[in-house]
């Protein structure tokens, strides 16, 4: 356990067991060279990256990740096809088969987050004197575990990714009978208060509980709220996700779903 939290970069064997037969196959090699970086050793310097926050040139090269540049690469690929995604749902899939999901109300929040430079997918910081930003947009279930993450622009309203947010919950199986991907009711502070989207949540069979502009502090949300805030804490533990450093916006959001798996992760082990 010493190693593991000193460490948090090296992959242990119980992840690796779920994350291998999601990575796609390696392209051929077209010529004779240096052999290729094993993916469990590249990914051990992503992480490497994600948790220390360093930059791509300076990754240390003595504990064998390989280049910044090969670990780059990965991380690139590895997000086009879908891996984190993926990984996310079996996730998921193994706390709803230990009925660990909460599934009688989600709870959604953002954060801002400073961007390095311009770039898709930031915009104007309307808190930070209009230099350029981001917002991590969350849901989580009832207790706090992360079901659906996006990246938009600085600027971007919360209430237009209330839909779109709740529509990237992933369909869970798991037990028997249909798999799950909608919550009892939904939770939100004022920043959502909008009665278009009550409506279109009760189209979805979703029970909005959204705090009213214009009403006194202390609706009460906060006793259930501060679940999806302590998660965007657990994210933003990870110091490359705190500052948008990536101009493309893949690469970030790589990095946010892959902290989004740990996180899971994290939930899964209490399981054992």
């Amino acid at each position: 356990m010493g190693t593991r939290q000193s460490r948090p970069w090296i992959v242990s064997d119980e992840l690796w067991s779920l994350i291998e037969p999601l990575l796609p196959e390696p392209a051929p090699k077209l010529a004779e060279g240096r052999p290729r970086v094993p993916d469990r050793q590249a990914l051990c310097g992503i992480l490497f990256v994600l948790h220390t926050g360093i930059q791509w040139e300076y990754l240390p090269q003595e504990l064998g990740f390989g280049s910044g540049m090969t670990c780059w690469r990965r991380l690139a690929a590895w997000n086009e096809a879908r891996v984190w995604d993926q990984l996310h749902l079996v996730l998921l899939r193994k706390l709803r088969a230990a009925e660990k999901l909460d599934w009688s109300r989600a709870v959604i929040d953002s954060s801002h987050v400073r961007a390095g430079s311009a770039g898709p997918k930031s915009g104007p910081s309307p808190v930070d004197r209009a230099r350029p930003g981001s917002k991590h947009h969350v849901v989580t279930d009832a207790q706090g575990i992360p079901l659906a993450v996006s990246l938009t622009g600085g600027n971007r309203n919360d209430v237009t990714q209330l839909l779109p947010l709740i529509d990237k919950i992933p369909a869970v199986g798991g037990v028997v009978g249909r798999p799950r991907r909608r919550p009892g009711a939904l939770l939100a502070d004022r920043g959502y208060d909008h009665d278009k989207y009550r409506r279109l949540l009760w189209t979805r069979g979703i029970r909005p509980v959204i705090a009213e502009r214009g009403q006194p502090h202390g609706s009460g949300l906060g006793v259930f709220r501060w679940v999806v805030e302590r998660t965007i804490a657990w994210l933003h533990g990870f110091r490359r996700i705190r500052i948008r450093w990536e101009r493309r916006d893949d690469i970030h959001e790589a990095f946010l779903g892959l902290a989004t798996c740990l996180i899971t992760q994290r939930h899964v082990e209490r399981l054992c």
